[in-house]
């Protein structure tokens, strides 16, 4: 199966370039295009909680999944490392046209997913590094680390929206309405009314 994927990150945004440039390319190639995927979504959003994860999931070995670009895939380089290296773990193809990648069951493949696993290991490992570094600097000096025992954070979800909140309830909105206003879970709101209430 030959898989066209198409993401923009906005409305405004058009699919149709994308889809000509694809068409065009399998047309050019000598094949055609068996599914499309299209969907609007930030790149920055994990592509398991969106339309690709879906494709990742029942592509087998062989199907070839066409994208104009690298970043139609992710925002970020590990995102994108991580699902090459999910493709290229079930011999999946990755071909993109402005880049002219071609991600398959080759030597230049195998090179490529060592480097991605390589890297995505040192990172994670400096990461962690630059994390132990900082806690024991922190604690060299002096700091108290994490919140003191029997101290309540006095940062909330909704710090600072107190004089909006007591507005809306003065207007009879009720607290869940609030909560979908704010996007919050409605025992935040009512925890908030309560504590606000007791200053």
């Amino acid at each position: 199966m030959n898989y066209g994927y198409i993401r923009v990150s906005s409305d405004k945004q058009t699919v149709e370039n994308q889809r000509f440039e694809i068409e065009t390319f399998a047309k050019n190639n000598g094949f055609i295009i068996d599914g499309w995927i299209e969907e609007t979504i930030s790149g920055l959003k994990n592509y398991d909680k969106r339309e690709l994860g879906v494709l990742l999931a029942q592509v087998k070995e062989e199907d070839l999944i066409i994208c104009t670009e690298l970043s139609r895939l992710g925002r970020n380089l590990f995102m994108i490392m991580e699902i090459l290296s999910l493709c290229m773990k079930k011999n999946c193809k990755v071909w993109t046209i402005k880049d002219n990648y071609r991600l398959g069951d080759d030597i230049q493949s195998k090179v490529l997913a060592f480097a991605f696993g390589l890297s995505a290991e040192i990172e994670r490992n400096l990461i962690s590094q630059r994390t132990k570094e900082a806690l024991a600097r922190k604690k060299s000096e002096g700091v108290t680390l994490g919140r003191p025992k029997g101290r309540k954070s006095s940062h909330y979800k909704l710090t600072g929206m107190e004089d909006t909140i007591r507005v809306l309830i003065e207007k009879g909105v009720s607290k869940s309405e609030i909560a979908r206003i704010f996007k919050v879970h409605r025992n935040t709101v009512d925890s908030f009314i309560k504590r606000i209430n007791d200053q």
